[in-house]
């Protein structure tokens, strides 16, 4: 079952008990918080086997608050500049769990989608090797930029998940997970210290919803403009 799915099921279970205490207090009938419960909890079981935690997420979605959003969106141009920045191309977008639903990609409070198809290419590999280290720079650079503009980061868990699934993939030793993610994440960290000024100018773009393709124009307009200076 999806964390967020046994977080309500816990909060089901806690307001349950708390229900059954006052219940004499409030002269409430137990059954009606019993009967809450319950449902609540049969649907979070059939929404997590059913639609793999999407009905959850889609509802949680709508209490996220403003400083919430504005922490994913910040994550997700660090993504999106440092795919542009080290040639991982990107096919799209979202920001939030409703867009990510019309997108039809799989539950989740939003991300940026990458083309990641070159890791299957051994020959363009061989040719390049660098481009198993950008890609794993591009997986971190969210985290990097919670970390630059909050100083600690609260997503990113599956950043880590895809950056260790890939590791497993390319049969890279497990004792060099660690060392591999620190390493991008530094990477990503001084990518987005020089580039600040784009990377603000990005978010500020994405918070509008632009295209990938209108995104990518600003990127290389302030990053030629800056060149210049």
């Amino acid at each position: 079952m999806e964390q967020t799915a046994l977080n309500l099921v816990a909060i089901a279970v806690f307001a349950m008990t708390l229900s059954a205490l006052l219940s004499p207090v409030l002269n409430i009938s137990p059954f009606i918080p019993a009967a809450t419960t319950f449902t609540i909890l049969g649907l979070a079981t059939v929404d997590s086997f059913s639609w793999g935690g999407k009905g959850l997420t889609l509802f949680l979605d709508l209490f996220t608050s403003a400083e919430e959003r504005q922490r994913i969106i910040h994550h997700e141009a660090g993504h999106l500049l440092a795919a542009y920045c080290l040639g991982i191309p990107v096919t799209g977008y979202t920001l939030t769990a409703w867009e990510t639903f019309k997108q039809g990609e799989k539950a989740g409070v939003g991300g940026v989608q990458f083309d990641f198809s070159l890791l299957s290419d051994d020959e363009k590999i061989s040719k390049n090797p660098l481009i198993i280290e950008r890609t794993f720079t591009v997986l971190m650079a969210g985290i990097a930029a919670e970390k630059m503009i909050y100083e600690k980061e609260e997503g990113g868990d599956e950043d880590k998940q895809n950056l260790r699934e890939i590791m497993r993939i390319l049969d890279i030793p497990s004792h060099l997970y660690p060392q591999k993610e620190s390493w991008a994440l530094l990477q990503a960290k001084n990518l987005l210290i020089r580039h600040q000024t784009t990377y603000e100018e990005l978010v500020k773009l994405m918070e509008k919803r632009a295209s990938v393709e209108d995104c990518q124009q600003l990127i290389q307009n302030t990053l030629i403009g800056s060149a210049k200076v």
